[in-house]
């Protein structure tokens, strides 16, 4: 390659096709990204994820660097996209990335509370009612991959998503992976609307008191084993997701391995996470990116992400017609995948409409229910449509 002196014809002549290759999608992505930045900087909205997302789709959609080569052509220099690129396959291809950050996700989750009241996992079962009802819906705009690998949208959580829509080699994981983690951020604006829409004041007020049962060691650690075993048995395309889940809480509860439980909830689960966000954005190439299909992703995103809302706010509803110990029907909407931010929602929300109604353990223990539920959901979608 030639060293051109910087005010040369040659060097004037790249510079201009190097602008001349900016095409409108990129300014596009960058005001895209810049939002994303905005939300994760001046909103605290998964500041982890969707600042290195807004900063990837800039760096993802700036021209292709050109440079003379020995016989002064014009050819294009390796970019950033390149290195984007080895990273997506070193992490993102082979779902590297999403299982280990579940070893660190296990490991912040606490079962405690969901042990000592059980019948919360019937929350985090009924709030993926969403996932089902959308992947029905987007198979009429969608091929049966795509719209089981948006469904899984609703689930509110980001390493699942990309899992599923990998494993299905979905043609729009960059627009399903930004509606996951977007939707996941955005929680606290999406969820209480919604529960007030469906819900009364009285029913808002009632409430929950929390008597947690003893919960042993013995029983805290044979949790993760027992439900590894039984995703395994009966949803077995989910095991990876729920294994990983399960060996970071494992780790969390032996008691032997504190410096590595801690180590996985800080150090492991931050840099993955960091490197997660930013790779992501090779799938966020603006001419595949900006498409009329991605708007439809997103609303169906958020349709999911919605009724998975509604679907735990009903099942609470129709067991206070039988119960004498009345379920406050914003705990049911805890029991999507968005830990913690979902059970601080509720708990906000419950605060506000009485302060003496305290529904953080309660709506926790649907809250880490819905971590389970949403990671076997995803199985039983890549058993459905792989099977």
């Amino acid at each position: 390659m030639k060293n051109l002196p910087l005010f040369s014809m040659d060097s004037i002549n790249i510079l201009f096709r190097y602008f001349g290759e900016i095409e409108w999608q990129m300014p596009v992505m960058w005001l895209i990204g810049a939002i994303l930045i905005y939300l994760a900087i001046k909103k605290d909205m998964e500041p982890t994820l969707l600042l290195p997302m807004g900063f990837g789709a800039i760096l993802m959609n700036l021209p292709t660097p050109l440079q003379q080569d020995a016989a002064g052509n014009l050819v294009e220099a390796e970019g950033v996209s390149e290195v984007l690129e080895t990273l997506y396959n070193a992490g993102i291809a082979n779902e590297l990335f999403p299982l280990i950050l579940f070893i660190g996700i296990g490991a912040m989750i606490d079962f405690g509370p969901l042990l000592s009241n059980p019948k919360m996992l019937l929350f985090g079962a009924a709030a993926q009612f969403g996932i089902f009802f959308t992947y029905f819906v987007a198979s009429f705009f969608f091929d049966i991959k795509d719209a089981a690998s948006i469904g899984i949208i609703g689930a509110a959580d980001g390493p699942t998503a990309i899992v599923v829509s990998r494993a299905l080699n979905s043609n729009y994981i960059g627009a399903i992976t930004v509606a996951a983690y977007s939707y996941m951020a955005l929680v606290p604006i999406i969820q209480p609307p919604v529960i007030r829409l469906i819900t009364t004041k009285k029913e808002r007020m009632i409430r929950m008191e929390y008597k947690p049962a003893a919960v042993s060691k013995t029983t805290r650690i044979l949790f993760p084993i027992i439900i590894t075993v039984l995703a395994g048995l009966f949803a077995p395309a989910s095991v990876a997701l729920v294994g990983f889940l399960m060996f970071g809480n494992l780790i969390r509860e032996c008691g032997v391995l504190d410096n590595l439980s801690q180590t996985a909830q800080k150090e492991l689960a931050n840099l993955v996470t960091l490197f997660l966000g930013i790779t992501i954005a090779f799938t966020m190439k603006g001419e595949d990116f900006l498409k009329p299909a991605t708007l439809l992703i997103m609303g169906l995103g958020l349709f999911a992400f919605v009724f998975d809302t509604v679907g735990g706010v009903m099942l609470a509803k129709v067991m206070n017609l039988f119960s004498k110990k009345k379920v406050n029907p914003m705990v049911g909407a805890a029991g999507i995948s968005a830990f913690p931010m979902s059970s601080r929602v509720i708990h906000k929300m419950g605060l506000k409409e009485d302060p003496q109604n305290f529904l953080l353990m309660h709506s926790t223990a649907a809250n880490v229910s819905g971590q389970i539920a949403s990671v076997i959901a995803g199985g039983l979608i890549l058993g459905l449509v792989q099977g």
